[in-house]
């Protein structure tokens, strides 16, 4: 079995390197003959049943973080046997002892959260040339403090064995994770700051179910039937969201015939042929359907059926629909040389000798083990939406965003998960329109707001939002805004 996991860290022959895998050149493929999941249950942890929160970190490392007086930490948790994540805590650079604490997970399944660290909203941004790394001064620890995570099981520096095949699975590593750190003397005087979690792309999946998990364990702990530290969750954020695929799908062909940057995407002959397999008996929609049917008849999702819709799906309408073009910013025919690979940044011994990475891990974008997991469950097809919709209904102010030139997850699809989503703030969310975005008076897309739900659309940038400028405004510049208004549970507004 380990042999296994180990050869699906490899990536399949030609892909290209990105968040979402291309199995034989379908974004987000199944193999035809998909492994079986490793189901391996994973035992308790018997350290943090006991009351330790046993990490290993280092601190200070001086890698990244240069701000003056700025803490960081560094290192690994054993949420259980064979288990061992990877986080990366950086203090706010503004009151960290009252500052926030936020989450960030990235994508795929299987991304590392090494991507939204290096590429996006970290205190630090690679350099273009890909071997080292400048100062951010938009990194979101501006005012929360941050903490990056690799999950699940394999992805990015964590490591041991693959066994998470679906968001909710996922979302016990994190809470686990998180008990861990806010055992440890170190960060204790956390447990009681505002807490948020923020994700992006596959993050529409992670980012309700994790959210979900946390209130769950709360309600538990609060009546007594849990024994744990009770999380002040107050926020939720999510980019570029993977959530309700029935409603997103049909997006996709939408997209490709009209966007504001590239119109448009293939020519009429592929668009004629993906739009037969998206509404044909028996094609995409019909099978994503199958895939929720199964859920509301069994309790959980079937495998077989949701594992099909998924190979279909993206081979029939999802990868054809973008041609030649970037599936993550239009703008740019493939391969696109931004945001810069982190490859031989995170493996220089320079940098993995300073935070403590065993020599026996080599960190790669994206982890095949679990991303073969997730394809056998098809949790890629079942829909997030209910468990975003208690979240919202919990009174979490969630802020959902989107770059208006990313295809794989879309604008047009994610604002059709908002117009889908049945919360207490529905009916005023329709009645609105959508109206201009401006960052220190410069145009930087369009926003709605409706209680204490926002949605922005970002203008000029691609799938990993925080990465990207737009005319005067610099890369992360629009992002910190939107970031810092939802964090201080305020609906995003022009500056």
């Amino acid at each position: 079995m380990q042999l296994r996991v180990l050869s699906l860290l490899l990536p399949a022959s030609g892909a290209l390197a990105s968040q979402i895998p291309r199995i034989d050149d379908i974004i987000g493929g199944v193999r035809t003959i998909a492994p079986l999941r490793n189901t391996v249950a994973i035992p308790k942890n018997q350290y943090f049943q006991a009351g330790v929160a046993p990490l290993r970190y280092i601190e200070n490392s001086g890698i990244c973080e240069t701000t003056p007086a700025v803490n960081q930490a560094v290192g690994y948790a054993d949420i259980a046997y064979n288990q061992t994540l990877f986080f990366w805590f950086f203090e706010a650079r503004n009151d960290p002892y009252n500052a926030p604490l936020s989450i960030w997970l990235n994508g795929g399944p299987g991304s590392s959260s090494m991507l939204g660290l290096f590429q996006e909203l970290g205190p630090c941004r690679v350099t273009l040339d890909g071997s080292n790394y400048t100062l951010n001064p938009y990194g979101w620890n501006e005012y929360s403090n941050m903490i990056f995570i690799d999950q699940p099981t394999t992805v990015g520096f964590s490591y041991g064995t693959a066994n998470v095949g679906t968001a909710m699975e996922a979302a016990e590593g994190v809470w686990t994770l998180l008990q861990m750190f806010l055992s440890d003397p170190k960060f204790a005087h956390l447990q009681k700051n505002q807490f948020a979690v923020w994700t992006e792309s596959y993050g529409g999946h992670y980012g309700p179910a994790v959210s979900y998990h946390i209130l769950q364990q709360n309600a538990l702990i609060e009546a007594g039937m849990l024994h744990g530290i009770k999380l002040n969750f107050q926020t939720l954020g999510i980019g570029n969201g993977l959530t309700n695929p029935l409603v997103q799908y049909p997006q996709y062909l939408a997209y490709a015939l009209n966007n504001s940057y590239t119109v448009p995407l293939v020519n009429t002959t592929v668009s004629t042929n993906a739009s037969i397999h998206l509404y044909e008996s028996g094609g995409c929609l019909d099978q994503i359907s199958a895939c929720y049917d199964s859920t509301l008849l069994n309790g959980s999702p079937n495998d077989t059926a949701c594992s099909a819709a998924q190979s279909y799906c993206n081979q029939y309408v999802l990868s054809p629909l973008v041609g030649k073009y970037n599936d993550y910013d239009v703008r740019v025919v493939n391969p696109d040389p931004y945001p810069p690979d982190l490859t031989n940044l995170l493996n220089s011994p320079w940098l993995t000798s300073k935070i403590g990475i065993p020599s026996f891990v080599n960190w790669t974008e994206t982890s095949y083990a679990v991303y073969e997991n997730f394809a056998a469950t098809g949790d890629w097809m079942t829909n997030s939406a209910p468990y975003l919709e208690a979240v919202i209904n919990s009174g979490i102010r969630t802020t959902l965003y989107d770059g208006d030139t990313d295809y794989i997850c879309n604008y047009k699809g994610f604002e059709a998960v908002t117009a889908n989503l049945n919360t207490k703030f529905s009916s005023i969310y329709a009645a609105k329109n959508f109206t201009p975005w401006t960052v220190e008076g410069y145009p930087a897309g369009m926003i709605k707001n409706a209680g204490t739900f926002s949605f922005v659309q970002v203008a000029g940038a691609g799938h990993e939002v925080p990465a990207y400028g737009n005319g005067p405004l610099q890369a992360g510049q629009a992002a910190l805004v939107f970031f810092t208004q939802t964090m201080k549970g305020l609906p995003i507004t022009s500056t």
